[in-house]
């Protein structure tokens, strides 16, 4: 299961800057003009995870695969783009399929790079974007109703769900985001979800873009994030994508040490993959064999076949049981013998749940 992000903001935010940060190379254009940005950036990025390097270095097999994550940045969205003006509007399609969104926030001075706005404002910018993604989804379920509209002629059981679309868009017309609606976790309204993909049903982070000085000083610019973040109930990230971009082509160690010297202690990247695993509920477990040991990634809560089913789907279908073996009880004894001689490997069967961290050989016949 692969983690799918995608990011958001106006013009000249960093969201390309940050992209090229994250990605730790220079896949997207950057300038100092609007509309930089036309065609979407796509990236596959490996999910930094100290255990498992640490799981490579024990087990000395050839290869590690971590889990990854994508990000998908498009062009930035300006007041108007759900009704065509700017490019943004063109590109949202390309992140309906993703499972959280980073709103990239301005909160940095700079005569260089040019503002859509006459001065920053990252309350009201914050603003602009949240309507335009608001009014994007106000279109889908707009056209939803239409068609439920002629459905209804043939299909009265279809009323429950067409009463549900009207309410939403009542409450999207009003400015509101999906998130927010009262019915949110209602059977017709996750159909309606998994159907449109709407905009503002999805978890939400706000990426607060400072200068390297505010990163531990703070600025009245990233007061107004923090603000918003709070009363929106939404976290709030301060990275200083410049600063992160400068540092891509160092070693992990290098770039590290650098962030330290700063004053911050965990990465752009870090910073994104721990909250929005926090925000999708989601846990890494393991696998290993002679030449390979591999990172996986599950929403919290799901038992040891479906988890396998991630591996392959014969091995779910076919699950007979897991051995499983705690990360921390595995760097204890240093290696599957040693776990096992030890007793400390336990057999888990179909209703176990698999935990953060978890190692696991599937047992299964198919």
């Amino acid at each position: 299961m692969n983690l799918s992000i995608g990011i958001v903001g106006l013009p000249n935010v960093g969201k390309s800057s940050l992209f090229n940060a994250l990605c730790k190379e220079q896949q997207a254009q950057v300038a100092s003009y609007p509309f930089c940005t036309i065609q979407p950036n796509r990236a596959i990025v490996p999910i930094p995870d100290p255990r498992l390097d640490k799981l490579f270095e024990l087990l000395g097999v050839s290869r590690k695969v971590p889990a990854t994550i994508e990000f998908v940045d498009i062009a930035g969205l300006v007041k108007g783009a759900s009704h065509g003006e700017g490019l943004g509007n063109q590109f949202l399609a390309n992140i309906r399929d993703t499972q959280a969104i980073l709103h990239v926030v301005r909160c940095f001075e700079d005569v260089n790079v040019a503002h859509v706005a006459a001065e920053i404002n990252p309350r009201a910018d914050i603003e602009i974007v949240q309507l335009e993604l608001t009014l994007a989804d106000l279109q889908l379920i707009e056209r939803k109703i239409d068609r439920l509209s002629g459905a209804l002629k043939g299909d009265k059981k279809l009323l429950p769900m067409m009463e549900l679309a009207q309410a939403l868009r009542e409450h999207l017309a009003q400015g509101m985001p999906a998130a927010t609606f009262p019915q949110r976790n209602s059977d017709l309204f996750q159909a309606i979800n998994q159907e449109l993909r709407l905009l503002t049903a999805k978890p939400m982070i706000f990426v607060a873009n400072v200068d390297e000085n505010s990163l531990v000083q703070g600025s009245p610019y990233l007061d107004q994030v923090l603000a918003v973040g709070k009363e929106q109930g939404i976290e709030v990230l301060t990275i200083c994508a410049k600063l992160e971009q400068e540092l891509a082509g160092l070693s992990d160690q290098e770039r590290q040490e650098y962030l330290q010297l700063s004053g911050v202690e965990e990465g752009g990247l870090e910073q994104v993959i721990r909250k929005s695993h926090q925000l999708l509920g989601l846990i890494s477990f393991f696998t290993m064999n002679e030449e390979e040991v591999r990172q996986w990634t599950i929403p919290r809560g799901w038992t040891a076949p479906k988890a396998a089913g991630v591996i392959h789907t014969d091995f779910e279908r076919g699950f007979i049981r897991a051995e499983v073996v705690p990360y921390e009880t595995f760097v204890t004894y240093g290696s599957s013998s040693a776990v096992r001689a030890a007793g400390q490997m336990r057999i888990e069967g179909k209703e176990y749940v698999v935990q953060d961290g978890d190692i696991l050989y599937i047992r299964f016949n198919v």
